[in-house]
């Protein structure tokens, strides 16, 4: 049987450090998150850890308990404000904690808050006074147990019993469901039967603190003391454990460790970060604070449901990615951004933008940093094996590297890269800053031989292919198809190509697969014809790319297996022994955005070591590694809240029936998300919907908050979902609320709108029939009044129609009276003439001598100058005249003196006889003065009037 020991032990020796390699890995570092104090707002110190079943992480801390879901930290404290030094979550997701005399349980509310329950104070009072310091909590056959140094207290059913420690208790252990104690004096104790049994042989850890106790093949226990080391027992003897694992324990102290995935055992160490051992022993992982940690005390460390490591330090929590194919080679192994790497002769050699680095490449892997090649402290872009001599491409030059340093300088200039020449054996072209070179190797070494001459712009790129008849180059946005001459030393001709089909524009990559040359444009393949001197496609390559995204980088390892690259990320098509191709994107999609763009390197040295270039440093990938890490990630509603009050707390919220009703004044509603998802966090994606308001899901973003304001009353359902990493979508978690009408739009309030429209319309219709018989009546007297109003207006249209006929005949007979006045002034003035004529005579007979006449001549000439005489004194017509001629412009005078009240009547007959347009000499006599008195008349008028020299006065009167 014992043989049969030995034989398994061998074997298990031979294989775990392959086997085991594949899950915690010895090559590199994992990808580490720190989070400080200022993040998780709380104390220095993390002593426990604890994680429920959706995923959120507990760590026992010194200002309380702390609470992690992804996305937001939580802080609970004791009611006595003590630090937690234990904590520990059964099935129900009670979290039970422990501190200075105090331990109870935390559990959620109905808003997914945390409250806190004692359970101290179920003890009596006297023992409650020596409760002392709860460092263990353990779940034991439906039992909570909570150990301190002077008691263990078991909690079930709402009951608190204890037993006291022997003498003084260290710590205790829960291993292969059994509970074990460490007593100061007795040794290790074995809970059984509601009492404590020491075992055998224990005392000699009487002098010894045990931190943890893992359980080993063949029902051995393995202890990990604090200062002393490691030790093994199998029930009957105590020997120390002789292993790497023990000698790093002894140097820096252990404060215990946790088992990951049954085959590794973690150990915390006080001075020197962690190691990961497996169980014979063999340290497989270090880490420190020189490799990323942010503290070198690890106080505490845990194993969540994904096999990633937490750890809680003395000063802060790490994160640490165990269950991943990927771990990293970054500034701490003294290397930047990498460009190319090769392994050559046990060494890995690796160009990067500080020089060309190497390390020696052995199994197991020696965790020291890279080495710099000497002279190498430019730019080396790359590093490749060329007739089995190593070559370097850098801002130096054409470098020759032999043991681990520079041994010759080919030419001076910068160089990209090299390429074998087909049918021109031990020569070889390079790819420089300026054009091309040619290279040949001899017995001598390799030796620089001449540039090409014909081509001398600067390339910039390593899309540079050889095939027996040309070289080609690619340089956006012309591919250049070149031919050597057969003495290597010119082109012979270069031809340009602006596309390679006419379905397709441009080109995207140039590469080799299969020894063959391939032109890739929008993931479509296509060769060059020399006979027909035309690109045709590769309808099996297309073929093979065409479920892929649009690559910009096709890469054939060594293996056979096709990289590509798209959209700053990584994808692969492994190839099997049959010639058939296997997609895997997911994996490298954690890569994405730290590749280095058009200088993708991958190095596959086998399958469980693939090294990919990246922007800080080199990544190191196991195909190997099972892609069960690859799980579906959960979706929370962190948070549910309204202005004054928040429904969702974190993610604990028990789902019940019961409907969210939010009144209308709080329709502004906010909502957070979360996903316990640790790996990668900055690339976890959230799309959401608010239905029935949104119609289609949100486009997949970083932002995990979202508000939606001034929404309309109704049911309303919150749908999220995550997308992790690796493209891996959640289910969908949902939150259904309603929002209530405001009280105008309330179903009550409507009741009452119908009713008080019925009443509106009732009293509506009855005032309307009143209204009516009203009308009625009203109408009548109105048709009455009406009737009357219309009679009497007839007869004073009537009587009106009388008095304009009386007018119109006043008018008339007005009319008459002003034209026979018109007529009389006319007759005045021909008889004013008249007797102007007659006045004439008399003057003209006053001269004729009368003495010469006879007495009968002089008798008839007297009798006749008598009469005319008489005839001119007896005439009125001058005051008929005047008379009239008031009779005719009457209205003139009227709004003469109307508007110059102070005018004279004298001057308002002289107006008159100028409106008539009588001469100064007829209205001298009409009158009756001198034609200077009508000039002097005139004058003083038109001052009175107010008129200027220039204005016509006689115009002036017509305008009134």
């Amino acid at each position: 049987m014992k043989f049969i020991n030995v034989i398994l032990l061998l074997f298990l020796s031979l294989i775990l450090p392959t086997t085991s390699t594949g899950q915690v890995k010895s090559i590199g570092l994992p990808d580490i998150k720190n989070y400080k104090r200022t993040e998780y707002k709380g104390g220095t110190q993390n002593w426990n850890i604890d994680q429920d079943k959706n995923g959120n992480l507990y760590f026992a801390n010194n200002s309380g308990l702390i609470k992690f879901d992804g996305a937001t930290w939580y802080k609970y404290s004791l009611p006595n404000g003590e630090a937690i030094r234990s904590l520990k979550i059964d099935a129900t997701g009670r979290i039970f904690v422990g501190g200075n005399n105090e331990f109870g349980y935390f559990e959620s509310n109905n808003k997914g808050a945390l409250k806190y329950t004692s359970l101290s104070k179920l003890i009596d009072k006297k023992a409650n006074t020596n409760i002392n310091l709860i460092w263990r909590i353990h779940l034991y056959n439906g039992e909570i147990i909570f150990q301190s140094f002077t008691k263990v207290f078991f909690y079930k059913n709402n009951k608190v019993r204890s037993i006291d420690a022997p003498n003084k208790f260290q710590f205790s252990f829960l291993v292969n469901n059994k509970l074990y104690f460490q007593d100061k004096v007795l040794g290790i104790l074995e809970y059984r039967n509601n009492k404590l049994v020491a075992l055998k042989g224990t005392e000699v850890f009487n002098d010894k603190e045990i931190w943890s106790v893992f359980p080993l093949p063949n029902n051995r226990l393995l202890l990990a003391t604090l200062e002393k080391g490691l030790f093994v027992t199998d029930g009957k003897t105590v020997q120390p454990w002789e292993t790497e694992a023990n000698d790093f324990i002894r140097k820096n102290s252990s404060l215990g460790g946790c088992i990951i995935r049954n085959k590794f055992i973690i150990l915390n160490s006080v001075l020197n970060g962690f190691i990961v051992c497996d169980l014979n022993g063999k340290i497989v992982q270090h880490l420190n604070r020189q490799k990323g940690l942010q503290n070198n005390t690890i106080l505490t460390s845990f194993v969540d449901n994904k096999n990633n490591l937490w750890l809680g330090l003395d000063n802060g929590i790490t994160f640490v990615n165990e269950n991943s194919p990927f771990t990293f080679f970054d500034y701490s192994y003294n290397i930047g951004t990498v460009y190319s790497s090769v392994l050559h002769n046990g060494i890995l050699y690796v160009a990067t933008n500080q020089g060309l680095f190497y390390h020696t490449w052995n199994k197991p892997f020696k965790d020291e940093p890279f080495n710099r090649i000497e002279g190498t402290i430019a730019q080396a872009w790359n590093v490749q094996i060329i007739n089995n001599t190593l070559l370097c491409a850098s801002n130096s030059g054409a470098l020759v590297i032999k043991d681990n340093k520079v041994s010759k300088v080919l030419d001076n200039k910068g160089y990209f890269g090299f390429k074998a020449i087909p049918n021109h054996e031990n020569y070889f072209i390079g790819e420089s800053y300026n054009g091309f070179s040619i290279f040949r190797k001899d017995a001598n070494g390799i030796e620089y031989v001449n540039q090409v001459e014909g081509f001398d712009e600067i390339t910039n790129t390593f899309e540079t292919e050889l095939d027996q008849n040309y070289l080609w180059l690619k340089k956006d946005p012309y591919l250049y198809q070149m031919t050597l001459s057969d003495d290597l030393k010119r082109f012979e001709s270069i031809k340009k190509h602006t596309q390679i089909a006419q379905t397709h524009k441009g080109i995207n990559s140039i590469q080799v697969i299969n020894k063959k040359i391939y032109f890739q444009v929008k993931n479509h393949f296509y060769r060059f014809s020399r006979e027909q001197e035309a690109f045709f496609e590769d309808v099996k390559m297309t073929t093979l790319f065409k479920n892929t995204p649009q690559i910009n980088t096709v890469i054939e390892d060594s293996n056979g297996n096709l990289w590509y690259g798209f959209n700053e990320s990584l994808g692969v098509l492994f190839k099997d022994k049959t010639g058939a191709f296997t997609k895997k994107e997911a994996p490298f999609s954690n890569l994405a955005g730290n590749l280095v763009n058009n200088y993708i390197s991958v190095n596959t040295i086998d399958p469980n070591n693939i090294f990919i270039g990246l922007t800080d440093g080199l990544t190191h990938y196991d195909s190997k590694i099972s892609e069960k890490f690859i799980t579906k990630p959960k979706a929370f509603i962190e948070s549910f809240s309204f202005p004054n009050d928040t429904i969702l707390i974190g993610n604990l919220r028990a789902v019940t029936d019961n409907e969210i009703t939010l009144p209308y004044s709080s329709n502004h509603v906010k909502f957070t998300f979360s996903s316990p998802t640790y790996e990668n966090q900055e690339k976890l994606l959230y799309s959401y919907k608010l239905e029935p308001f949104d119609d289609n899901w949100r486009n997949w973003s970083t932002v995990a908050i979202k508000e939606y304001t001034n929404l309309r009353e109704g049911n309303y359902t919150m749908k999220i979902r995550a997308k992790n990493s690796y493209g891996v979508i959640s289910d969908i978690n949902e939150v259904a609320f309603k929002i209530a009408p405001p009280w105008y739009r309330h179903f009550i309030a409507y009741l009452i709108y119908f009713l008080l429209v019925i009443g509106a319309i009732y009293i509506t219709s009855n005032r309307v029939q009143s209204k009516i018989r009203k009308n009625k009546y009203y109408e009548t007297i109105e048709q009455r009044r009406l009737y009357l109003e219309k009679e009497s207006k007839i007869r004073h249209e009537q009587h009106e129609l009388e008095k304009e006929i009386e007018k119109l005949k006043s008018d008339k007979l007005q009319i008459k009276i002003l034209a026979k006045d018109k007529e009389l002034v006319s007759n005045s003035l021909q008889v004013v003439k008249k007797n102007k004529v007659l006045n004439g005579i008399i003057h003209k007979l006053k001269d004729i001598d009368t003495n010469i006449l006879d007495d009968t001549t002089k008798f008839e000439f007297n009798k006749l100058h008598r009469s005319i005489v008489k005839e001119v004194n007896t005439d009125k017509s001058w005051k008929d005249l005047e008379k009239h001629i008031k009779n005719v412009h009457f209205e003139f005078l009227k709004r003469l003196k109307e508007k110059y009240p102070t005018i004279s009547p004298r001057e308002l007959d002289l107006s008159t006889y100028l409106l008539m347009n009588m001469s100064t000499k007829e209205i001298a006599e009409i009158m009756n003065i001198s034609g200077g008195g009508v000039e002097l008349a005139r004058y003083r008028l038109r001052k009175k009037l107010g008129l200027n020299k220039k204005e016509n006065l006689i115009g002036f009167l017509m305008s009134i």
